[in-house]
């Protein structure tokens, strides 16, 4: 065993995140049997219990994935408390306009809308749970659209999306007034 074939597997499970990946998968991508692979799994294993490692491997019902410790758990929740009460930036806020007037829309597209790159603004608004991935858009490459999301509503205090206020006809392109609106409700 190679520690190319270590630093793939565990490359691998982390780009995995929660889905994790069984033995068959890991044996066809890193070309090995797959008692091989469970000797593998095994040393990774063994290498994240070590205390300063703050990963560790877990295997539940055949697949295997990547975890924090749960002895370090309160320091997580104390990072995802903090993400999640900090207010949006604008570029978060002006990104979230566009998607929920637009959606379902494109990263392309919001790019286009905005005139700069929005990656990090979908990450961020991604990870707080305020948009998601609605489905690929039937175009060539097949681009994720997004969509808002349920904790959308909740975050801004909403019901549906029919309780967003009219863009007048000037601002379409624009959206700094709907932004506003979400600047407002995200101070609250």
């Amino acid at each position: 065993m190679s520690e190319n074939q270590m630093a793939i597997l565990e490359g691998l499970l982390f780009a995995a995140g929660e889905n994790g990946m069984d033995k068959k998968q890991l044996a066809t991508i890193l070309e090995m049997d797959e008692s091989s692979i469970g000797d593998l799994l095994d040393s990774l294993k063994k290498e994240l219990n070590q205390p300063d490692r703050g990963l560790r491997l877990m295997e539940a019902r055949g697949m295997y994935r990547l975890t924090t410790k749960p002895e370090y758990a309160s320091f997580y929740k104390e990072w995802l408390h903090k993400e999640k009460h900090t207010r949006l930036s604008q570029a978060s806020l002006e990104t979230l306009a566009i998607i929920a007037y637009k959606q379902p829309i494109t990263r392309v597209e919001i790019d286009h809308i905005r005139g700069v790159k929005s990656d990090q603004a979908v990450q961020t608004l991604t990870g707080r749970g305020l948009i998601e991935e609605a489905g690929r858009k039937e175009a060539v490459g097949r681009p994720i659209i997004y969509g808002t999301t349920e904790d959308f509503l909740v975050y801004f205090g909403l019901e549906s999306l029919e309780e967003l206020p009219e863009l007048e006809e000037a601002w379409e392109e624009d959206f700094s007034q709907a932004e506003s609106f979400f600047d407002e409700l995200d101070n609250d």
